[in-house]
């Protein structure tokens, strides 16, 4: 499973949500929705937007952890 590390990055820049959406030419909501989800599907090209708005290479935004296993009822 993949895990999107954008939230943490901008943090670590002093980058808020509304700045990266301008610094990456994207509408707030999908940063929004990348904050509140780090497990959201984003395509390459948005991915790439964000490691340039960040001034980092693309694999700094993602992360590979273990899938969760099923919840018990």
């Amino acid at each position: 499973m993949i895990r999107l590390k954008v939230k943490e990055v901008a943090a670590a820049k002093g980058i808020g949500q509304g700045k990266l959406a301008r610094l990456a030419d994207m509408d707030v909501k999908t940063v929004k929705r990348v904050y509140r989800d780090p497990y959201a599907e984003i395509s390459t090209f948005t991915l790439d937007k964000f490691a340039k708005a960040l001034g980092v290479d693309a694999s700094e935004l993602i992360e590979s952890v273990p899938d969760q296993p099923p919840e018990k009822s």
